[in-house]
């Protein structure tokens, strides 16, 4: 016959063996995971400023005015004398555009960076490269359009920032050189007849 010791805490059978005391759970607190780092959000480029440019082709041989606003841009090229082209588009949040024509099918690329505005200008028959600062008023591009003595008369002005002006006057459909406007109101004659010129914007 066998008997066991069931003395309490006596740690021994009447085998003679050590029964193991159980092992009390830990309370030592488990280290919390490291937060994973936010992802650097990537930078978005801002829409460009409203504001107007003006300079001249890279030969000088004609000047161009842009106007820019909320996202849209106009622009207008003329050599003074016979060609011109006025043109309009997007310019997108990085600063690039395509101004295009219509019918004359003229196009303008460029690029808005800082204060100045740089790309290439394509008229029929004609390329130029050119560069337009931005522009303080009365520096920029004016536009009138009246009928005078029976024809329609179209007129395109861009006053650059050192005042010098550059415009076409097309009477139905004959292009020639503008007369000077006033900057500071517009005024200008045409044909004997007085005539406003007013600030383009898209």
């Amino acid at each position: 016959m066998l008997s066991l010791n069931a003395t309490t805490g006596s740690g021994k059978s009447s085998y003679g063996g050590s029964v193991p005391s159980p092992t009390p759970p830990s309370t030592t607190p488990s280290a919390s995971p490291s937060p994973s780092p936010s992802p650097t959000p990537t930078p978005t480029a801002s829409a460009p400023p409203n504001a107007d440019y003006a300079g001249r082709t890279a030969d000088r041989a004609a000047s161009v005015a842009i106007a820019v606003r909320d996202g849209k841009a106009i622009a207008y090229v003329c050599d003074g004398r016979t060609k011109e082209a006025w043109l309009r588009g997007d310019v997108a949040d990085d600063g690039t555009m395509r101004l295009t024509s219509s019918p004359k099918g003229s196009t303008l690329t460029g690029t808005l960076a800082g204060s100045r505005i740089t790309g290439s200008v394509e008229l029929p028959g004609r390329t130029w490269k050119f560069t337009a600062a931005k522009a303080v008023k009365p520096s920029g591009l004016y536009r009138a359009t009246a009928r005078v003595s029976g024809a329609k008369v179209e007129g395109g002005w861009i006053v650059l920032p050192d005042g010098k002006q550059v415009g076409i006057v097309d009477r139905d459909g004959k292009p020639s050189a503008a007369p000077s406007i006033d900057p500071q109101t517009g005024a200008v004659t045409v044909d004997g007849e007085q005539l406003t010129a007013k600030p383009v914007v898209p």
